[in-house]
Order: C-alpha cells, then sequence, then structure tokens
C-alpha cells in the first residue's frame, strides 16, 4: 500500500486553494460533517482542516451545535490528543484547523500488517486511557471513539475528532433518544438510546483494544441491528483474545458502567504489564513498527507572487524619403476618418435605440400597444422570442388593442420565490419515537410526530399526515422531482423492503411542505431494535 499517495490527494476542481488565510496542500478525506485538507501555519507546521459542507452550514442548528464543540475541544490539552489550534464556527463556511499527526490511523495499521502484538497493545491502550483522560478532564465525552479515529504517531497514538462529542454543560438528554456513534464500537447504554457517560468511552476503549489484538471487532461485522442486538444482550467472546489481555479488556466491557475500570485504573494495569520497558521508555520503538515505512509530509503551498514586466516598447522605423512619407500621411488620414465615420454610426444607433426605448416605455406605461410605423417589424421581431415563452394570460382588454395588436406580457412584481431548502442531519427513527416537520431534528419520545417506523413481518414509514414516494432513480433529487414523484404518492405507508443506505424518499406533509428523506442507516433485520437514520431536507410551503 502506497500510504503518501492515499492520504495525500492532489485537491480537485471543486477544492478552494484557501481556507480563512490557510493554503490549501492536499485533500485528507472527507465524511459526513465535510472534508478534510492539509495545511501549514506560518510557520511551516503542518494541520489539518476541517471545512463544513454547505447544507450543513446554512442550518442555524448545525452552526449552534458546532460552535459548542469548538468550544468544548479548545479546553483538550494532552500529550496524546490532536489539539484544536484554530477555528471559525461563523465561517463562510465554518471550519476548524488541528495539528496534523503524520501517522496512519489504527484501522489502517492493522489492514496493512495484522493483529498488533501484545505490548503493542498495551502501549495504544495506556496512550489512549490518557487521551481520554484530557478529554474527559475538560468535561467532554467523545461518543465515537474507533479505530479510525486513533492516529499512530512515532511517538504514540493520538485522539481525534470530536465531531460528535457531548460537552458536559449540555444535559443528559441530549444524547437520549439519539444513538450517536458507530455500531461495532457502541456500549449497550448507547445502542439503546440511554445515558452517555464518561464510562461509554471506556467500553469503546476495550472494544479498540479487542480489534489491535484481534485485527477484526469484537462482536462481528454484519447488519448494524446484529450487531447491536450482540452487544446489548450477549457476552463478549474473549477466549480469542492473548490471555495478558483478557482482565483488562473484560473490566472495560462490563455491561454495567459502575462496573468498568477506570482509566487511571487502566493506565495503571498497563504499565505494571509493561514493567522495565514502561520506564526506560520503549515505546516509540515500538510504534515504528506498527507504523510502517515514514512517509513525508507534502511542503506548504507558497503565495502567489506577483510578476513585475516592463512596459514594452516598440520603436518604430521612420520614414526614409518622401514618398513612403507621403503614402503613410494618406494611411493614417484613411484611418481618421474611418475612425469617424464609424463612431457617427455608433452615436446614430444610440440616438435610434434611446427614441425607440422611450416610445415603448411611453406605450407601456399608457397600456397601449405599440404605434405602427417603420421600427414596428424591428419591435416586433425583438419582441418575438420573449413573447412565445411569457405568460399570455389576463384581461381581453389586456391582451387586445386596436389594429389586433398583442401587449408584450410583464412578470409580476409579486412573484413568489422558489422555496428554500432547510436541511436537518441525523434524523433518528425507531419504534419508540417519531419525528414532526416541525422540527425533524428533535426525535419525540411517542409516537405522535408525523413519520413513524412500524415493524411487523417486515418495517415501513408510517404518516397520519403525510404522503411518501420511494425514489427509484439515481441519487440527487430535486425540488422539482419530489413534486414529480409526488404528483402520484404510493400513500401513508411505505415498506421499507426496496429501500437501502442511500435511498431518497420523498415526503408530502398536509401543509405542503415537501422533504426529502436520505438514508444514511436502515437497520431492520430484527424487527424489535429495528431503527432507521437518515438527512432531511425540507422545503415549506413548497407543494404546488
Amino acid at each position: 500500500m502506497n500510504y503518501a499517495t492515499e492520504v495525500f490527494q492532489p485537491l480537485q476542481a471543486d477544492d478552494p486553494p484557501l481556507v480563512a488565510g490557510y493554503r490549501l496542500a492536499a485533500r485528507l478525506g472527507a465524511g459526513g460533517m465535510g472534508r478534510v485538507y492539509l495545511s501549514h501555519t506560518q510557520g511551516g507546521r503542518p494541520v489539518a482542516i476541517k471545512v463544513v459542507r454547505s447544507e450543513l452550514a446554512d442550518d442555524p442548528a448545525f452552526r449552534r451545535r458546532f460552535r459548542r464543540e469548538v468550544e468544548a475541544a479548545r479546553r483538550v490539552r494532552g500529550a496524546y490528543t490532536a489539539e484544536l489550534i484554530d477555528a471559525d464556527a461563523d465561517g463562510v463556511p465554518p471550519w476548524l484547523a488541528t495539528l496534523y499527526v503524520p501517522g496512519p490511523s489504527l484501522a489502517e495499521a492493522v489492514a496493512r500488517r495484522g493483529p498488533l502484538p501484545v505490548p503493542a497493545v498495551l502501549w495504544l491502550v495506556a496512550g489512549v486511557a490518557e487521551a481520554l483522560q484530557a478529554i474527559h478532564k475538560a468535561g467532554i465525552v467523545h461518543r465515537d471513539l474507533k479505530p479510525s479515529n486513533v492516529l499512530l504517531a512515532a511517538d504514540g497514538p493520538r485522539v481525534i475528532d470530536f465531531g460528535i462529542s457531548l460537552a458536559s454543560d449540555v444535559t443528559s438528554h441530549t444524547a437520549t433518544g439519539s444513538a450517536v456513534g458507530t455500531p461495532q464500537f457502541m456500549a449497550p447504554e448507547q445502542a439503546t438510546a440511554g445515558e452517555v457517560t464518561a464510562a461509554t468511552d471506556i467500553f469503546a476503549l476495550g472494544q479498540t483494544a479487542a480489534f489491535a489484538a484481534l485485527g477484526e471487532p469484537l462482536y462481528g461485522d454484519g447488519p448494524a441491528a446484529s450487531v447491536l442486538y450482540r452487544i446489548v444482550h450477549e457476552e463478549p467472546d474473549l477466549s480469542r483474545l492473548p490471555e495478558p489481555l483478557r482482565p483488562l479488556i473484560a473490566r472495560c466491557l462490563a455491561a454495567d458502567p459502575e462496573e468498568r475500570a477506570s482509566l487511571a485504573e487502566v493506565v495503571e494495569w498497563c504499565r505494571q504489564r509493561l514493567g522495565g520497558d514502561a520506564d526506560a521508555g520503549a515505546g516509540p520503538a515500538v510504534w515504528r513498527e506498527v507504523m510502517g515505512p515514514e512517509v513525508t509530509v507534502p511542503s506548504p503551498v507558497p503565495d502567489p507572487t506577483r510578476v513585475h514586466t516592463a512596459p514594452l516598447i516598440v520603436t518604430r522605423p521612420q520614414p526614409t524619403g518622401p514618398g513612403e512619407r507621403r503614402a503613410r500621411r494618406r494611411r493614417a488620414a484613411l484611418i481618421t476618418t474611418a475612425t469617424v465615420t464609424a463612431g457617427v454610426l455608433l452615436m446614430m444607433g444610440l440616438a435610434w435605440t434611446v427614441a425607440d426605448a422611450g416610445e415603448r416605455f411611453r406605450d407601456w406605461v399608457a397600456g397601449a400597444p405599440s404605434t405602427p410605423g417603420s421600427s414596428e417589424s424591428v419591435r416586433a421581431s425583438a419582441s418575438a422570442s420573449s413573447s412565445a415563452s411569457a405568460p399570455t394570460s389576463g384581461t381581453g382588454a389586456e391582451r387586445s388593442g386596436t389594429g389586433g395588436g398583442t401587449q408584450e406580457s410583464r412578470p409580476s412584481p409579486t412573484a413568489s420565490k422558489s422555496p428554500q431548502a432547510t436541511p436537518y442531519p441525523l434524523v433518528w427513527l425507531d419504534g419508540k419515537t417519531s419525528v414532526s416537520f416541525k422540527d425533524p431534528q428533535v426525535p419525540r419520545k411517542d409516537r405522535k410526530g408525523d413519520i413513524r417506523l412500524v415493524c411487523g413481518q417486515t418495517c415501513a414509514l408510517e404518516s397520519d399526515t403525510s404522503e411518501f414516494a420511494l425514489l427509484l432513480t439515481k441519487p440527487g433529487a430535486t425540488l422539482d422531482s419530489c413534486r414529480i414523484a409526488l404528483s402520484k404518492p404510493e400513500g401513508r405507508l411505505l415498506p421499507l423492503a426496496a429501500a437501502a443506505n442511500g435511498s431518497e424518499i420523498c415526503i408530502k406533509h398536509s401543509s405542503g411542505d415537501i422533504a426529502l428523506l436520505v438514508i444514511q442507516t436502515k437497520s431492520t433485520a430484527l424487527p424489535h431494535i429495528a431503527f432507521v437514520t437518515g438527512d432531511m431536507t425540507i422545503w415549506r410551503a413548497a407543494a404546488q
């Protein structure tokens, strides 16, 4: 695997060259919140710039959450975290910058070389536990700790991405009713949309350690509902783990959050097992083996400089004889005459145009048709293309006049504007909640919302107020395509058998609002714990 080629991707045509003074050197990746780029500080230190997607940036509620996350992340300081160094939650678009960590993620390292040896897992767990101590000390619960959010630097791991973290100054109800995270690395209370605490991150730490030792998720892969069912109802199979790691991972994976090991206990347990290596600082040698070949970070992009050139001076040869001088004077006279003639013709054309425009304006004010005359045919031909597409509705007096002329239609000054799209990311539906058109991002803890998930033999979306239409065309639905699809809706019950992750569903509310729901996660294999997540866009009063 060419790690450098995969990580440092060239900028594309739709990538900005500059973000808030940071010149972008390469694209690092993209996610649900936006794109990530490589840049550098003024001193040349590499940073990762995350730029929020425009449809999210237009949502005031998202900006408030993003601002809260930035303020919380500023409080995190630790040797094993990627420090936030700059951000602008009110920027266009919003963005943040963290120190760039030159190294693969744990997920990439395991995919390249396989499971890590026991000493490397111990160093990993100790470092991540110290990072979580710094995060929790700042009053933050990460909520999405997983192998792809742990980067392996030359001096140890770094925990990144607090994009869905929960700040302590927000009530725990923010986390309930909406299971946010990655299914394979969720804690039981997270999978059941319960209260999320610092102990939730310790459960994820145990799963991350097991992944590093096994090379795969401890609870297996497959449909999200199946994985979550095993996490909630089954004991993990620790027999596949190396024996020295089993006691620690078992403590981290206790079903009861109160029974899980503390982070201080985790760090001390790892140091005891590492013995003299911990005191001798043997970690860097372990990390060099795990990280693989070192890669070179692209250099900073230089500021563009202006090229100053001397004015072009053309030296013309002087005429040498009287014949050549007479010829040159004749050419100059002809050029002058032609220039004057062209100027006169141009002024005459402008005068005719102004006069004609004034005549047409007087006719428009008077409400009468244009007076036939020498310019009638010119005006008729000029207005033919506009009159072909312009509406002709109106009273008989507006449409007719003497001589059978037709008055040109004019746009109404009160013409309505196109409905504006409002995005609502991370909408959640399960058997106990529902979604309302008024605010889809606040899940109702009852079944009285506009949209519900119902499951029997199969699962479906149900509504008392709205009609559904599942789109079977290519992704990228618009308001117009939803209007067309909803002209023949499928009713107020939409089976989800034909839907999948990425499917688009148009919804028309009885109030006239039209919504587009893009499914992100459909987990309906086990109906009693089924759920659907997605991104929703609403055009208010858009039905025709």
